[in-house]
């Protein structure tokens, strides 16, 4: 089964295409603000170093949070436009879920976390079981005083990966059953196997009803609802 993977809801854009355990190309750029233009020349250096044409597509796989915004909503854009123009399906994959499977340990529960900004990390926590993860609880946003909290009050040794670092120098100072590890992000070729999965029980929705996981409203909409309520906005100050 042929499959385009789209990583593009951290800072670390990637694009892979591969069999779910053999992968065919892979392309990766760390910016936190050039998702867009990275998605075109990765898609064509994929397709051209497998050796593949879209049309020859079984699925596509794609992030869709929790993330970065903009990256969300161009990779979801990319894929679903590239799923309708083959008729394929789109499998939609949690950022947290591709941390934690790729997380390396035998017996710690895994904390992934991805940084949300304005001091906040999206979590969840999951448990090593044969062959891969189980998830215990739904993503959502704490700082790091509620993270520290929630690790603390398992008795069990814990592993934190993904994006620790945007928490500060020493956010786990003193919490001696915690691990800090990688992966520091979430990659296009984790994402070929859990769809592999997926598509071996036939769980990919369609693609239209493929949708972004954010946790807040974004920082914009946020400003532009400010703005309107002190009245800042031309057309307003026209109308006075």
């Amino acid at each position: 089964m042929r499959i385009l993977a789209i990583e593009t809801a951290t800072p670390s854009s990637s694009v892979a295409l591969g069999t779910g355990h053999e992968l065919a190309a892979l392309a990766v750029q760390v910016d936190r603000r050039g998702h867009v233009g990275f998605l075109g020349a990765a898609l064509e250096f994929c397709f051209a170093r497998a050796g593949w044409e879209p049309a020859g597509l079984d699925a596509v796989v794609v992030d869709v949070g929790p993330g970065l915004f903009t990256g969300i909503r161009a990779g979801i854009a990319t894929a679903q436009g590239i799923a309708a123009a083959v008729g394929v399906p789109v499998v939609a994959v949690n950022s947290l879920d591709a941390l934690a499977l790729r997380a390396a340990t035998g017996r710690r529960r895994i904390w992934p976390v991805v940084d949300a900004r304005r001091g906040q990390v999206a979590v969840a926590s999951y448990r090593p079981v044969p062959g891969g993860v189980a998830r215990e609880d739904p993503p959502e946003l704490v700082d790091l005083a509620e993270l520290r909290a929630r690790i603390d009050a398992d008795p069990g040794d814990a592993l934190v990966v993904g994006d620790w670092q945007a928490l500060g120098d020493a956010p786990f100072r003193g919490m001696h059953r915690i691990r800090t590890g990688w992966p520091r992000y979430p990659s296009a070729e984790i994402l070929l196997e859990i769809a592999d999965m997926h598509l071996q029980r036939d769980a990919a929705p369609d693609a239209g009803l493929v949708r972004p996981l954010y946790l807040r409203e974004p920082d914009a909409a946020i400003n532009w609802s400010e703005f309107r309520h002190q009245g800042a906005w031309a057309g307003e100050a026209d109308a006075r």
